[in-house]
């Protein structure tokens, strides 16, 4: 289902009548409805209860055709669209198809193939089912400049439309129980969270903080960036559990959260993961930077693609950036697929030549699977602080609960 806005109705109706956008905008300040009111639909699915004699009047169209037309049955009228559900399909006709054409990779190495092409394009090529999970992280339409051919500024119907065609094919070419993971601000990322649950199994929503974010006027302080996943089917066919070290000061040592008396409970192998990220660092340093552009850390697509997949499955991103995903991909011994409408030549020398990530990934392993790393360990015991190693010790101290109520009885108490 395509998304539009009243102004696309607008817009369209316009054109149908051959009026310009002057005698739409004159329509409408005739009504006292200013200009900048009608521009403001270019983000609303709803029509302003102020407006809505005027919009109605102006597309001559019911209340019930304009919700049709902007994908909503409203519920009195549910029952009977489902009684005439097979009157209705025998209505439509699908669209044309497109001509698919092979495209050739710009760089293909043991395990995966990048195109220098638009994802949707190479998505066309690509079989059903045919892999495990897909990420992706797009431009979120904010207006940033990036490679030519990229258009970051978008209509909110547009840009829309744009993700759901891309995210469709997605779908088309993930294998059941795969997963798909989408990153983006939580502005899109409810958009594409129910569309996809129009198709998939909702499996979590995952904030990453979001660090060094700057205020927006009229808005609550931006903190997080939304990863989303959903599951092809009903059941994930790979979940590895990933464990991370205990968050703790980094002055002192103590823990950022107090456990209270559950400290002899802790796994020595690390917390789990819960679904808010706040261990991840932007890539800011331009020694850590692959382009000028943002880029995602090797630590969090180590975290996505070990947590979801086994050696040897393949994962798609349809949005290449600086290379991560790829990058981490083969140095975790997976496939992949990747498509990138920038500099492709960035990634090439990338996977070329790995030095630099595989050292960053080496870091990030040598702190999974820990409770404390070596150097929080060390400012633990400077300052005083539990470690695994002294509450098992002063726990194996302790008489069990049989040698107390012994030790009660013979003393008389």
């Amino acid at each position: 289902m395509r998304f539009f806005t009243v102004f696309d109705l607008l817009i369209n109706h316009a054109k149908r009548k051959n009026i310009s956008l002057d005698e739409m905008y004159a329509y409408f300040r005739q009504r006292d409805i200013k200009k900048t009111q009608i521009e403001e639909l270019q983000n609303s699915a709803y029509i302003p209860s102020e407006l809505q004699d005027s919009v109605l009047s102006f597309l001559n169209m019911t209340e019930l055709e304009i919700a049709l037309a902007l994908g909503r049955i409203p519920e009195k009228y549910q029952n009977s669209f489902f009684e005439n559900i097979s009157r209705i399909a025998g209505l439509l006709s699908p669209d044309e198809e497109e001509n698919i054409s092979s495209v050739a990779p710009f760089f293909e190495n043991e395990y995966g193939k990048l195109y220098n092409e638009d994802c949707i394009k190479v998505l066309n090529t690509l079989s059903s089912n045919c892999v495990d999970m897909v990420f992706a992280d797009p431009p979120f339409n904010l207006g940033k400049t990036y490679d030519s051919g990229v258009d970051d500024n978008l209509t909110t119907s547009d840009y829309l439309n744009w993700t759901y065609q891309w995210i469709d094919e997605c779908v088309r070419i993930l294998k059941p129980g795969g997963r798909i993971f989408i990153y983006n601000i939580p502005k899109w990322c409810v958009y594409i969270a129910g569309h996809l649950s129009k198709q998939l199994t909702f499996w979590d929503w995952i904030a990453v903080d979001m660090k060094f974010s700057l205020p927006i006027q009229s808005r609550l302080y931006p903190a997080h960036y939304g990863l989303i996943s959903f599951i092809k089917g009903t059941k994930a066919n790979t979940f590895n559990n990933q464990r991370i070290p205990m968050q703790i000061c980094r002055h002192c040592g103590g823990e950022l959260k107090d456990y209270g008396g559950y400290k002899a409970k802790m796994n020595p192998a690390g917390v789990n993961v819960s679904d808010v990220w706040s261990d991840i660092y932007p890539v800011r340093h331009r020694n850590s930077k692959n382009r000028k552009y943002n880029e995602l850390s090797v630590k969090l697509l180590d975290r996505v693609i070990s947590m979801s997949t086994n050696p040897g499955d393949v994962i798609f991103d349809p949005f290449g950036g600086s290379g991560t995903t790829y990058a981490v991909a083969q140095m975790l011994k997976r496939r992949w697929i990747g498509t990138e409408l920038g500099d492709c030549e960035i990634i090439k020398q990338r996977l070329l030549h790995p030095e630099k990530d595989v050292l960053q990934l080496q870091k990030v392993c040598e702190e999974k699977n820990h409770l404390f790393t070596d150097d929080a360990l060390a400012l633990r015991k400077k300052n005083g602080f539990w470690t695994c190693e002294s509450v098992q010790r002063n726990d194996n101290e302790k008489p069990n609960n049989e040698q107390l109520t012994l030790n009660m009885i013979l003393s008389g108490l």
